[in-house]
């Protein structure tokens, strides 16, 4: 090789490291860059999030305090009122710690003093209304404490539940902004993630058009240069001086080269027969094997399984004329399982006289995160297709319970009186006026009853006032009929005055739910107590229910998906998805329950 060559060679590695150590640090400093970006970004989305979090309890807490102050209203129970107040002052010293912290801000609770000039609106805005639910029920609790002042405590109660509504639609206003201002920052970062990500992307395809895809050309016509090279040097050393020293100067480079190629590649060079000419540090302790040993073959070094010899043998053999890329699996002497993503390079050193140089990628930490995905994957799809199979089932279950309390309902109650009718007719004597009087007296009695019979089973399958006058007047209706049935008080408030028509898909939907929420309320959580308001905005129907039963614990009764609960919150979950709603449960152990359906309009 000449000092041409030699010079040129050094020359490219020089460059070869300049650009190797650019691309390093442009890679570094850019995800260093979206990692100080995106952290900070999460770092205020978390605020974001918890403000959220504590503006819409603040409407949970001004509906709960609404619900104790009507509580105290209907109950004359010295005892019972004395708890209930204190729970009443309990509920509005954290609502105006809470409502305080987001109007003015609060550093322990993290929330930020400087707000946008629309949310600064809305708090002034809806401070009249705070402050009059404050002092309207700080009132009505101490004329409830001294027993003193019933009429002035209805006229509390009545501004309370007025402020109360208003108060509920600010609040929602106050939460949408934050979320929309929430919203605008996540946008921002996921603009700025990819733009880094596309800059990244440009970076990476501009080293691998100006970098790597050259320097794999050059390693390549380097390494057959050098090789030819040191065979030419080693059978010319003896001719003259000047090939001496070309020799050593080859030697010189390819010592440097293999030097790199030990500590950087797992590379092996392989005879056409499979035999190791020469085995690289890295690969050799990757495979546990001694490169002094010469009785093997490349397969036989790879793996001691003979499966995978075999495999590797075939491949020596059909592709040392055009190569071979490609990952397989192969067991160490250890008995340590690894995945290499392998290259097979024939380089011709002579006219007939050639070699193959392999060189090997560990990839086995990638492969096994892969299948860790994919059996991730198959076993979220098993649990959906199973709790798809479970919520079928419960369906065909409950469709059949539901016909055969509808056929025993008729058998039993309008068939018996019919039957009662029937045989009550054909025993009329028209020819005793006064029996067939006191008959007819009963008969007529008997078609009421009959007709109250089919009124109340059809009333069961789809109510005449959800049908004739809409979702409004059918759970006053409901509410009414529970009430009187159960002897539980059982109140509904239409808060905004909806009087509106919903689509009868959504109404009926809407009234299931509503009827399966009071039924669990009477049936699980031994409720006494059960509110079920209605309010309304331009685009938004909410309906809550709330109970003073003895609440459960969500997370649980979530996680038992086959039992009666777990499948009754699933089917509401189901029920409101069915027409685009979406439904909020809050329960405490020991004071009830609060569930909220929110469906579009």
């Amino acid at each position: 090789m000449t000092n041409n060559t030699v010079a040129s060679a050094n020359i490219s590695f020089k460059n070869l490291r300049r650009l190797y150590i650019f691309a390093l640090l442009t890679i570094a400093i850019t995800v260093l860059l979206s990692q100080l970006v995106i952290q900070y970004n999460l770092t205020s989305q978390l605020s974001d999030s918890k403000i959220i979090n504590i503006s819409g309890k603040q409407r949970m807490l001004s509906q709960k305090l609404t619900k104790e102050i009507l509580i105290l209203n209907f109950i004359s129970d010295t005892k019972n009122n004395k708890k209930e107040i204190e729970q009443a002052n309990e509920i509005i010293k954290l609502w105006k710690f809470n409502q305080y912290a987001l109007e003015n801000g609060n550093d322990s609770l993290g929330f930020p003093k400087v707000k946008s000039q629309k949310l600064s609106d809305l708090f002034n805005a809806i401070k009249p209304n705070f402050n009059t639910i404050v002092q309207a029920a700080t009132v009505f609790l101490h004329n409830k404490k001294l027993g003193l002042q019933e009429k002035e405590n209805q006229k509390l109660v009545a501004i309370i539940l007025k402020n109360q509504g208003i108060f509920l639609e600010k609040m929602n206003e106050i939460v949408g902004q934050y979320d929309t201002e929430a919203l605008e920052k996540v946008t921002l970062q996921s603009k700025t993630e990819y733009t880094i990500l596309g800059f990244t992307l440009l970076v990476l395809l501009l080293e691998f058009i100006f970098i790597f895809k050259p320097t794999n050309k050059k390693v390549e016509q380097l390494i057959s240069k050098l090789l030819s090279s040191e065979k030419k040097a080693l059978k010319l050393a003896h001719d003259t001086e000047v090939i001496s020293e070309a020799k050593e100067n080859s030697v010189k480079e390819l010592k440097s080269l293999n030097y790199a190629m030990e500590n950087t590649l797992l590379y092996c060079r392989v005879a056409p027969d499979g035999s190791i000419i020469h085995i690289g540090e890295k690969f050799s302790k990757l495979l546990q094997y001694s490169p002094f040993l010469s009785d093997k073959t490349f397969a036989q070094a790879m793996t001691p399984v003979e499966k995978e010899q075999n495999l590797l043998n075939q491949i020596i053999l059909e592709k040392q004329r055009i190569g071979w890329q490609g990952e397989i699996y192969i067991t160490t002497r250890t008995q340590q399982s690894i995945w290499l993503d392998l290259a097979i390079i024939p380089v011709t050193i002579k006219k007939d006289e050639s070699e193959l140089l392999v060189i090997c990628f560990d990839i086995t930490e990638r492969k096994n995160a892969e299948q860790e995905i994919e059996r991730l994957n198959n076993e979220n799809f098993n649990d959906r297709v199973n709790q798809q199979k479970i919520i079928s089932s419960k369906i065909v279950e409950n469709q059949e319970n539901e016909q055969n309390r509808i056929a025993k309902e008729i058998h039993d109650g309008i068939g018996q009186m019919l039957t009662g009718l029937k045989f009550s007719l054909e025993s009329i004597n028209l020819e005793d006026k006064e029996k067939s009087e006191q008959k007819i007296e009963y008969l007529k009695k008997l078609s009421l009853d009959i007709i109250k019979g089919v009124r109340t089973a059809t009333f069961n399958l789809m109510p005449p006032e959800l049908t004739d006058h809409g979702i409004v007047s059918s759970l006053a209706k409901l509410t009414q009929e529970l009430s009187k049935l159960t002897g539980k008080e059982i109140l509904f408030y239409n808060k905004t005055d909806f009087d509106q028509r919903l689509d009868s898909l959504v109404e009926i939907n809407i009234y299931r739910l509503t009827q399966e929420a009071i039924n669990n309320a009477l049936k699980y959580a031994n409720s006494s107590h059960i509110i079920v308001q209605l309010s309304h905005s331009a685009t938004l129907l909410s309906i809550i229910i709330d109970d003073n039963g003895k609440g459960f614990d969500i997370a649980s009764v979530e996680k038992k998906r086959n039992s009666e609960s777990g499948m009754g919150l699933l089917f509401m979950k189901e029920r409101i998805q069915y027409i685009n709603g979406r439904v909020f449960f809050s329960s405490i152990l020991g004071e009830g329950t609060r569930i909220t359906f929110n469906i579009p309009i």
